[in-house]
């Protein structure tokens, strides 16, 4: 017997299970807007679909497992029982000192598929990079697709392999010891084939910048909590995922005493100690709030990590000079020095950008309870033209850059492609299945973007294949310099990052950073590994409080150290080991 159930409180009378060849009648379970029904004689991938009262549409299931006809279409039954696996013998990854690969399966490679990305597996081992992170896989409606969109929550999209697609990437990461992370959206659901609102107050009163929020909080709202919640634990317990980035929990509109977040974390912790390894949740939040992250028992919602835009922006204003938006508020080394110590650059002062304070101090939190990135999907994707850092500074800027970024005390992100410094942009694109949404998309982008100055004909249409195809990697720039040399700095420096203790050490505390503004040099010092970097373009001869005993690692050749002391060329970086 196979087993149908749906959650439909929008159903009144009744509600049907649609099969290719006959419709069946379905039973009340209780009064919370159940309906169940068992049928005999299917196989494993079985198409069906539900229908409510006396509509005659038949709509894809909620809790879909696979799409095969689109989101418009049927669903297909999904019985994880018959997945092959080998990694029984897999122990996880610990959070402090990681370093994660962020990709997009339809743009990592030529072919776009989990089973292409598989393929580059052993460039990714070579590299040093202990978990991958994969932009959202479900199932959204068109061919080509950030993932933001998606509507089917629990289905795979067919677009990179579907179910059976993921398990062999998830199963072949893990045979190479590296981590899988997967971005899920819970604050909002796509535009096209969303169907959620038929069948029951899936969503609120109020709306986020990219749609009608998720009901968290108002009637209904416990099974619609538990929908998102069921979904976490899927991705985890069934395909074996190592952790989930939260997209935008700023926008989960949410009041009562319990938050989801706080919800979802404790089922996350008692799925983990039932399997025996650790599993991550990371958040991505624009609150700058430690109570994301701090454990329950001291009054917080207890994740992994969160991403911490501040050091990014920190980061990328001080190198880039760019002062425009959010970046109005970053810039001098001070600031950046406040990023590679504290995490949080608005802590409570003055943001001029938004004209009131923000944030709070992040207190006695480890670092690796901070995801630190030079770019990322965000931050690239949403320029105007989709420009990398490389299209904007110099390879031996990009060799300081990642030095501070891999010498900081924080867990890394690298986003796909950045190790080589790669000269592909990163662009906003979607398939929209309607002219109204293509049209719609198209003249929000360039709305939003005629505010910042740039014109029409500067930001390329989102909905035209050559945008998707201009933003896939190409792997053969690799092989040749300055991109080889990038590539061989990024490496040296993970190698370096896993072999000095005091590099994956997460006590903030023991941090300290040293400039000069005007001089435009700063000092990291991690214990004995010093790294001084030299951001401006003339000679600087820097102070340092030991003696230099060992070079661990250098951007560019021409450098010296005396005593206390180390002249370096412009915008050069060196890594010391001191008494």
């Amino acid at each position: 017997m196979t087993r149908f159930s749906v959650w439909a409180p929008a159903a009144r009378r009744e509600a049907w299970l649609s099969l290719p060849d006959r419709e069946v009648a379905m039973t009340r379970d209780g009064g919370r807007g159940w309906w169940s029904v068992e049928v005999a004689g299917l196989d494993d991938g079985a198409d069906y679909g539900f229908r409510l009262d006396d509509s005659p549409d038949v709509l894809p299931d909620p809790r879909s497992r696979r799409q095969p006809h689109g989101v418009h279409g049927r669903s297909r039954t999904v019985d994880p029982r018959r997945f092959h696996w080998t990694d029984q013998g897999w122990p996880g990854r610990a959070l402090p000192g990681s370093v994660i690969y962020e990709l997009h399966i339809g743009t990592f490679t030529p072919g776009g598929t989990f089973d292409a990305a598989i393929e580059r597996l052993p460039d990714l081992v070579a590299l040093g990079v202990d978990a991958v992170e994969l932009l959202p896989v479900a199932a959204t409606a068109g061919a080509r697709n950030w993932g933001y969109d998606g509507v089917d929550l629990y289905a795979v999209t067919e677009n990179y392999g579907g179910p059976d697609g993921l398990v062999r990437f998830v199963d072949a990461a893990h045979g190479a010891g590296i981590a899988v992370l997967l971005d899920v959206v819970y604050n909002h659901l796509g535009p096209s084939g969303n169907y959620l609102d038929r069948f029951g107050p899936y969503f609120g009163a109020s709306s986020t910048d990219w749609g009608q929020a998720v009901n968290l909080d108002e009637p209904g709202s416990d099974e619609v909590r538990r929908f998102v919640v069921d979904n976490a634990l899927m991705w985890l317990r069934d395909y074996h995922l190592d952790g989930l980035r939260l997209d935008a929990v700023h926008a989960l509109r949410d009041t009562r005493a319990t938050h989801l977040l706080e919800e979802l974390a404790a089922a996350v912790d008692a799925l983990a100690v039932r399997l025996g390894r650790p599993l991550w949740l990371i958040a991505e939040s624009d609150l700058n709030d430690p109570r994301l992250i701090r454990e329950r028992t001291r009054g917080g919602y207890g994740l992994t990590a969160q991403w911490t835009d501040d050091i990014h922006h920190a980061l990328h204003a001080a190198l880039t000079g760019e002062r425009q938006g959010y970046y109005v508020d970053y810039g001098p080394l001070s600031v950046l020095a406040k990023a590679l110590t504290d995490a949080f650059v608005l802590d409570g002062g003055w943001s001029h950008f938004r004209g009131r304070s923000h944030g709070r101090p992040t207190g006695d939190l480890p670092g690796s309870r901070f995801v630190a990135c030079l770019q990322n999907h965000d931050q690239i994707g949403n320029r105007a033209r989709g420009d990398r850092l490389a299209a904007l500074l110099e390879p031996a800027q990009l060799k300081v850059a990642a030095a501070l970024l891999l010498c900081s005390p924080y867990t890394v992100l690298l986003f796909m492609g950045e190790e080589w410094g790669a000269g592909t942009p990163w662009q906003f694109f979607c398939d929209p299945d309607s002219a109204a949404l293509a049209r719609a998309t198209r003249d929000g982008r360039r709305r939003e973007f005629a505010q910042h100055g740039w014109e029409p004909g500067d930001v390329p249409d989102p909905v035209a294949l050559s945008t998707f195809e201009a933003s896939r990697l190409v792997w053969s720039e690799r092989d040749r310099d300055p991109h080889r040399e990038i590539r061989d700095w990024y490496a040296q420096l993970i190698a370096l990052r896993r072999a000095e203790p005091c590099l994956r050490d997460d006590r903030r505390a023991r941090t300290r950073v040293d400039y000069d503004e005007a001089a435009r040099w700063l000092v990291l010092v991690r214990d004995r590994v010093v790294l001084v970097a030299n951001l401006g373009p003339e000679p600087v001869q820097v102070p340092i409080a030991a003696t230099p005993v060992e070079v661990l690692a250098s951007s560019e050749p021409g450098f010296a150290y005396g005593d206390r002391s180390v002249s370096l060329r412009g915008r050069s970086a060196l890594m010391l080991r001191t008494l």
